[in-house]
């Protein structure tokens, strides 16, 4: 029943419900708001006496003074000595468009999908919950009143000297525990790589490359170039031309692409950065773990004798995203730099998870996880390989037998974003290569997709596949 009122609103009908587990003085709050708001009590009407109201709801007088002072509180309502309580006036809210809205072509939700090649995430079945748990739960007992300490602002100790052993014996990384920095994702790592150099700096990213580095430098306001990559990666050529001091790559399994850098190309660039006292490469070894056939391919930063590299790792592809753990090796004149211009940030990854991680590492439980994953990938990565060239004729694998993510060229005619919209059609979700090019550099001649599998399940594989066979051929 919709009241009447004019100036002096004579009644408040509302069916209060004795039995609802809201009070009944919430209940007539949010209905006199409601009323507000849709601009049904009008400004400066005035609300029925409390007395008046109380009797007519049959509800106590104190129900009906709690909702009229929440709704004073909350600015909705005004009262006046000696005269009651009357409705404000309320300005109506501009809409600003959002200019983030996908239009309908492009508004499907994940939900809609029934498989995802995602690049990002891992394997979520064969995380060891029980062995982390019991950890943490050892590191609680043992450690009490030191968790609660913010340590030390490169990370604790341990776990820095347990990252340098791991790193050399996995990765032939020559580096001491002084010179780890502990943080909580590639990206933070890299917001302190920036301002360790001079604000001229010019820093040289690989194109295509992985999509958040540009994001990175334009939020900071520093300067880039995007540059594009030959067979063998990024090309020295390109970084004198263009007069980049730091350069961006990542040469064991560079991203998207899926090449190698050859040793040649490596030692080019080393003997680049050796040429200027300010240049410097940074080394991102996001996923070089996984790789299933041969020998593993040793770090940069390995070969690297004049303190020219900066190496970059994390857990977001070896264990898991959700752990925000990844380290940052400096060379000692860089190390110099951050001690004394930056060695007031604080570690922002928690105690627990660092001394927890620590123990995973040295009690070996991380590179029995590792080896597992290697066996579990392997085998997704080569069932993918199998149904796509069995059921996909005319198309191509590019990328190296490594990592988390192949590369598929499709010959049917279709451009990239035709695929992905059949593709989607049909209930499976896939990726451009285009998005991961920093400039429009051959982005509208591409009809290659990135497909990732670690998301998927084995028997997912082929069904997804299947799918994409019915979509594009």
């Amino acid at each position: 029943m919709v009241p009447v009122w004019g100036k002096n609103m004579n009644m408040i009908t509302i069916r209060l419900n004795q039995y609802s587990s809201e009070p009944i003085y919430e209940q007539l709050y949010g209905y006199i708001k409601s009323e507000i708001t849709a601009g049904n009590y009008t400004f400066n009407t005035k609300l029925p006496s409390k007395r008046q109201l109380s009797a007519h709801l049959q509800c106590s007088q104190n129900t009906v003074q709690n909702a009229y002072h929440q709704l004073v509180a909350e600015g909705y309502v005004v009262s006046k000595p000696k005269s009651g309580f009357y409705v404000c006036k309320l300005d109506g809210i501009v809409s600003i468009p959002d200019k983030s809205v996908v239009s309908p072509d492009n508004s499907f939700s994940e939900s809609s999908y029934r498989y995802d090649f995602s690049h990002n995430g891992v394997d979520r079945e064969s995380f060891p919950f029980s062995t982390w748990r019991k950890l943490t739960n050892d590191i609680i007992s043992e450690y009490d009143s030191d968790l609660l300490k913010t340590g030390n602002s490169q990370g604790d100790f341990n776990l820095r000297d347990s990252i340098t052993k791991y790193l050399h014996n996995s990765r032939g990384v020559v580096c001491n525990p002084q010179q780890v920095i502990i943080s909580s994702g590639t990206e933070f790592l890299m917001q302190l790589l920036i301002q360790l150099f001079d604000k001229n700096c010019v820093f040289a990213l690989e194109n295509p490359g992985y999509e958040k580095l540009n994001m990175i430098f334009k939020s900071n306001g520093s300067k880039f170039k995007a540059l594009p990559l030959d067979e063998s990666g990024m090309i020295p050529d390109a970084l004198i031309k263009n007069k980049a001091e730091v350069v961006c790559i990542t040469p064991s399994h560079q991203f998207p692409t899926g090449n190698i850098m050859p040793i040649n190309r490596r030692i080019q660039l080393l003997n680049w950065a050796n040429e200027k006292s300010e240049r410097y490469i940074i080394e991102d070894d996001y996923d070089s773990e996984f790789k299933y056939s041969g020998k593993p391919i040793p770090s940069l930063q390995g070969l690297d004798s004049g303190g020219k590299v900066i190496y970059l790792g994390s857990l977001s592809k070896s264990l898991t995203p959700a752990i925000r753990i990844s380290y940052m090796i400096l060379p000692e004149e860089l190390l110099k730099i951050y001690n004394k211009k930056l060695n007031f940030y604080i570690c922002p990854v928690p105690t627990i998870e660092q001394k927890t991680f620590y123990r995973f590492i040295n009690d070996g439980y991380f590179e029995r996880h590792l080896n597992k994953m290697r066996n579990i990938y392997k085998k997704k990565r080569e069932n993918l390989v199998t149904a796509i060239r069995q059921l996909l004729p005319d198309t191509e694998i590019s990328g190296a037998n490594v990592g988390l993510h192949l590369i598929l060229k499709i010959n049917n005619g279709m451009s990239e974003s035709q695929l992905i919209k059949t593709a989607q059609n049909r209930g499976v979700k896939v990726y451009g290569i285009s998005q991961f090019f920093l400039n429009n550099i051959n982005k509208t001649r591409q009809s290659s997709l990135l497909l990732g599998f670690a998301t998927l399940k084995e028997d997912e594989i082929f069904k997804a596949v299947h799918l994409l066979k019915l979509a594009w051929f």
